[in-house]
């Protein structure tokens, strides 16, 4: 570390502690992709355990410096991690409406979801969801009222909305399989 480094960090914050935030986040990124602020609060609760009496301040800097060595290494990327999430939710079958409500709780600010959310289709994901539950196109027997009623309750928990719903439920196999095909899950 420069003279400059050791004197930009506050009276208590050791060069110790600043390597255990690097590695702490080399290994944390290494094993899983996570948003600046899910990184941030584990590097503070982390480091509130590893360090007796730390101060407020000494963990917002090991925070701080945590994230500014997960960006310089390029694993760190909120709007690169929106995109990730959506994709993989829209192939699992989760609405938009739940991928954003699950973004907004991993810290993903509002226009950065809603940037990575703008090419989720709800219909692809209606089908994966149905798919996954064998619903509507993917059903085995003939259902009957009460069994559609069911389908459609489920899929609207799911946070579809009702005409999606409806639409997905009233496909054939084919016309489901032809809306899939050029999917890119």
């Amino acid at each position: 570390m420069s003279g400059k480094e050791e004197e930009d960090q506050p009276i208590g914050v050791t060069p110790r502690m600043l390597s255990w935030a690097k590695n702490s986040t080399l290994y944390r990124l290494s094993r899983r992709m996570m948003s600046e602020r899910e990184l941030f609060d584990a590097i503070k609760r982390k480091a509130k355990q590893k360090f007796e009496d730390i101060s407020e301040e000494h963990l917002q800097v090991l925070a701080a410096t945590a994230l500014e060595f997960g960006q310089s290494l390029g694993a760190l990327n909120d709007q690169n991690y929106a995109e990730t999430k959506v994709r993989s939710g829209v192939r699992s079958g989760r609405s938009k409406r739940m991928i954003q409500r699950k973004l907004q709780e991993k810290g993903i600010d509002s226009e950065t979801a809603s940037i990575a959310l703008e090419d989720a289709d709800d219909v692809r994901a209606a089908l994966a969801y149905a798919r996954k539950r064998g619903f509507g196109p993917y059903r085995r027997d003939e259902a009957d009222e009460r069994r559609i009623t069911k389908e459609l309750s489920s899929m609207a928990r799911q946070g579809f909305n009702l005409e999606i719903c409806r639409r997905v439920v009233a496909l054939d196999r084919d016309e489901a399989e032809e809306l899939t095909a050029g999917a890119a899950f």
